[in-house]
């Protein structure tokens, strides 16, 4: 009996450890299983494509508040993705906007300081801006990540477009090119601007939106390569001159105040037909790891600034101020993430995002080399839990702004603005910093503040800075170092004698 007994607890004992080793084993395979499931979305290398709107407001959606606007495509991007709130372009105009977008830096390092107009010498040296060769851009290094590279649509980062003078698209990575200096011209209908790989094209039929779509999709069908790929669409619209189909201006002509404002609304939806155009394709060639985003380069056009900005309906929402300002509308825009074939976080976020941080979320999806010297960060977090903390202070100084307080800064939820004065008057409107006023720039100082709570107050309407004395002297700090290290880092044009 006692060697039964003792065989008897043996048995138990080799059954236990069995079990436990096995709950042990399983446990930590589903560990394994877990970590393997959140690196997989970094270290997968996806295709990335960015959507670019030209001029579009943070309400000209109807998945943004828009009440007369369809926009299903983009709405369906959002709904099944990660719509955001808090999306801000890296400046409230076109060229610098774009430059930021493409660097991961302010763009007044690049020296883009203002958008760039057609080749003409001013003794501001204007004519001389452009982005730079040495400028390290999101095609460049995802090719060297071994992407295959597009552009279509709008470029405005030079003022001599397809001259040698100056680089040109391929020159910072773009395997393929089709694109306008500036705007679709006429208009959007039958543009006869657009340059491919440095030939002039001629007059193409059909509308803007949807001739870049046909480029970018024609490039796919042409790539013969298993190469990962990176898309660039920059869309022309809504940016005059606009130009819609007729039958979209019919639809909206009967809820429009004007014909000119139903050939806006028209105009949006001729864009988000374009998108689901687009979307489609990837869905029908089974390009399931995708990863779309979507925004515009600054807020809406104010109607009638400019003779041609007839048609210029766009909507800031809540926002205070338009295109060409520091207040939100300026810069804040609609955004839109959406990973086809991927499982991510899927709602809406108000966390602050910007187009600076594509640059370092590009490189840490592809597993290419990061910058140093990037104002963006990544937030591939975002991307997994929907959280995303960050760091870096946002900040704007756009000399040519139309509202006073021209310097601007996010951080956290609070929002600090003000005035530049230079010896005892507002600094006047400047398009570029060179070497005939660098001092006068660089010698002005930061006055009469504001601070907003933009959590509380998204359309900026109540001053805070002595209702919270505390929080308002640590912004003030930041920001006036914040700007120091701007203006030390920021280009200044100098013409060869």
């Amino acid at each position: 009996m006692p060697f039964k007994k003792v065989n008897i607890v043996s048995i138990f004992i080799i059954l236990f450890c069995f079990v436990a080793c096995k709950n042990n084993v399983e446990s930590k395979t589903k560990a394994e299983e877990t970590n393997e499931t959140k690196s997989s979305l970094i270290n997968s290398k996806p295709n990335i494509v960015v959507l670019l709107c030209d001029d579009l407001g943070y309400g000209d959606l109807s998945s943004f508040g828009h009440s007369i606007i369809k926009t299903p495509n983009l709405d369906k991007l959002a709904e099944t993705g990660i719509k955001l709130t808090n999306f801000y372009s890296t400046a409230p105009v076109c060229s610098p906007s774009r430059a930021g977008l493409l660097t991961g830096r302010s763009p007044n390092k690049a020296g883009i300081y203002d958008f760039i107009p057609g080749l003409k010498k001013s003794p501001d040296n204007r004519d001389l801006v452009h982005l730079q060769a040495h400028e390290k851009t999101i095609p460049a290094m995802l090719k060297s990540a071994g992407y295959a590279t597009c552009l279509v649509g709008k470029w405005h980062c030079s003022s001599r477009f397809n001259s040698n003078e100056q680089p040109q698209p391929d020159d910072f990575g773009f395997d393929h090119w089709m694109a306008t200096h500036n705007n679709a011209a006429p208009s959007h209908k039958n543009p006869k601007n657009f340059i491919r790989n440095r030939e002039k094209v001629g007059e193409i039929e059909g509308f803007s939106s949807q001739i870049i779509v046909s480029e970018a999709i024609d490039w796919l069908n042409a790539k013969k390569d298993d190469k990962p790929f990176f898309l660039e669409v920059t869309f022309h619209e809504p940016h005059e001159p606009i130009a819609s189909p007729e039958d979209l201006v019919e639809k909206y002509l009967p809820q429009a105040k004007t014909r000119e404002e139903a050939e806006y609304f028209a105009n949006v939806e001729n864009v988000d037909i374009a998108v689901g155009r687009l979307v489609k394709y990837f869905k029908e060639n089974n390009m399931d790891n995708t990863l779309i985003v979507f925004s515009s380069d600054n807020g809406p056009e104010t109607l009638m600034r400019y003779s041609r900005a007839k048609h210029s309906y766009g909507s800031p929402g809540a926002l205070r101020g338009m295109k060409l300002w520091t207040n939100e509308a300026g810069f804040r825009v609609p955004g839109i993430i959406n990973w086809l074939g991927k499982e991510t976080f899927t709602g809406t976020t108000n966390n602050v995002v910007s187009a600076l941080d594509y640059f370092p979320t590009f490189a840490a999806l592809a597993g290419a080399e990061t910058p140093s010297n990037l104002d963006g960060e990544s937030f591939t977090p975002l991307l997994q839990t929907g959280e995303f903390n960050r760091e870096k202070p946002l900040i704007w100084a756009f000399y040519d702004a139309i509202n006073e307080r021209r310097v601007a800064m996010r951080k956290g939820k609070y929002k600090i603005m003000a005035r530049i004065e230079a010896n005892g008057e507002t600094l006047g409107k400047i398009h570029n910093l060179y070497d005939g006023n660098e001092a006068l720039v660089k010698n002005a100082e930061l006055v009469d503040f504001v601070m907003f709570n933009l959590e509380q107050d998204i359309n900026e309407s109540e001053d805070l800075k002595d209702k919270e004395p505390e929080v308002f002297n640590s912004m003030k700090l930041a920001f006036q170092k914040e700007y120091k290290k701007l203006l030390d880092e920021s280009h200044i044009w100098v013409r060869a004698e």
